[in-house]
Parts: C-alpha cells; sequence; structure tokens
C-alpha cells in the first residue's frame, strides 16, 4: 500500500515544481507515494479567507487560526500521523525518516508568520519536527525536506538498494569519498585503491575513510 503524504499550507505553489521533478515524480507515477497539497484557506469562515490573527497579549508578527488547521487535518487525515513542522520540536534525523517511512498516512502542517495557535501543538498534532536550529519563511521548504528524506526510503523508490545502505548518517558515520572519471584532474589522482579491483581492500580504505571524515568533520556522531 502507497504512503499517503497530505501537506496542509498556506502556500499549496511551493511545492508544485519540486514534486514534479525526479525521484518525488516517479515515485508518485509509480504509486509508491501519493502526495497531495491542501490550502488551509479553503477551511476558513470568512469572505477575506483569514487564517491567521494578531495574537493575544500583544506582540509582533501574526499566529496561524486553530479553526482552520482543525477542521482540514480532520477532513483530510482520519487515523494519520500528524506532523507540524516547527523549530521547536524534535530534530530531524535518518532514524527518523526510516520509522517515518513506515507509517500508512503522515499529515504534515506547514507553520507560517509566527507560527500556530499552541491548542495546534497540545490537541492535534502527534510530533513536532524541526530540520535544524536555525528559522525559514515558514514550513514549506523543510515539509519538503522531510518528504525528501523520507520518500528516498521506501522500497522502489531509489534504483539501487546499496545507495541507502552505504550512505551518511545511515551506519552512525559520515560518508566515505567518492571518485569518477577522469582518473586524474588537474593533478589530482584518484586513490591508487579504488582502482586496483582488490574488493576488499577498497572496501577497509572506505571504512577508514568514512571514520576520518567523521571525526574530522562530526565528532558528535561517534559520541
Amino acid at each position: 500500500m502507497a504512503l499517503a503524504i497530505d501537506i496542509v499550507t498556506l502556500f499549496p505553489g511551493f511545492f508544485k515544481s519540486p514534486l514534479e521533478e525526479s525521484l518525488l515524480e516517479k515515485a508518485q507515477a509509480k504509486g509508491l507515494v501519493r502526495i497531495r497539497t491542501h490550502n488551509l484557506r479553503g477551511w476558513t469562515h470568512d469572505r477575506h479567507k483569514t487564517a491567521d490573527d494578531k495574537p493575544f497579549g500583544g506582540g509582533a508578527g501574526m499566529v496561524m487560526k486553530p479553526e482552520p488547521i482543525f477542521e482540514c487535518v480532520e477532513e483530510v487525515g482520519k487515523k494519520a500521523w500528524v506532523i507540524l513542522l516547527d523549530p521547536q520540536g524534535e530534530p530531524m534525523s535518518q532514524t527518523l525518516a526510516a520509522k517515518l517511512a513506515r507509517k500508512k498516512h503522515l499529515v504534515l502542517i506547514a507553520g507560517h508568520y509566527e507560527g500556530v495557535d499552541q491548542r495546534v501543538k497540545d490537541h492535534l498534532a502527534d510530533q513536532e519536527i524541526s530540520v535544524g536550529d536555525f528559522i525559514t519563511m515558514g514550513g514549506e521548504a523543510p515539509a519538503l525536506c522531510l518528504i525528501e528524506s523520507i520518500v528516498r526510503l521506501i522500497p522502489g523508490v531509489l534504483g539501487n538498494k546499496e545507495s541507502v545502505r552505504h550512505e551518511s548518517f545511515q551506519s552512525g558515520k559520515l560518508e566515505h569519498p567518492h571518485y569518477t572519471r577522469p582518473r586524474e584532474y588537474r593533478g589530482w589522482k584518484v586513490p591508487e585503491v579504488l582502482c586496483s579491483g582488490d574488493h576488499q581492500q577498497v572496501a577497509l580504505w572506505r571504512h577508514h575513510e568514512a571514520e576520518r571524515a567523521t571525526r574530522r568533520k562530526r565528532p558528535d556522531l561517534l559520541k
């Protein structure tokens, strides 16, 4: 059964091009995943289609109203796992992507402005996820990152299963360096071991290089 992903957003046009390109487009064409976007303004109740309002207590910015978010999610995502993209959420990781890829139905809420009404977090979202310790214009770009990280793990999406097995973070380390033709470029040569045909030595070299890259760039992963 295909994974279903519904995106709740004020800006559905943001997703049009990315969802129609490369592996995301192919995964949908193969029936491996179904992705739909929903314009939150379709669940507003006034002629101006107001989806945000001033915060109680004063302060800068606007806050997304709870009514359209609740009603949209309840209509499109019954029994779905509801995720709010929020900078206060759980950090996104490869492990988390693998868990979400095994779900049957995901609803992603892309917040905007100063965020969503707290009641959405308290009573609707099953999980809050952050893609990093930085702030974006809204939750659309983080939602797209989440979708890419999840969909590529669905069996049949990537042409080579080995691509997932050996990539960065999958084994707790960064991935080893990659080289391709030409064998020498501007005096920089491909390591001889990679051209030796000795698969055991190549595997050993890749293991050591992955550890070295991790210690140099991301020593926190080794802890």
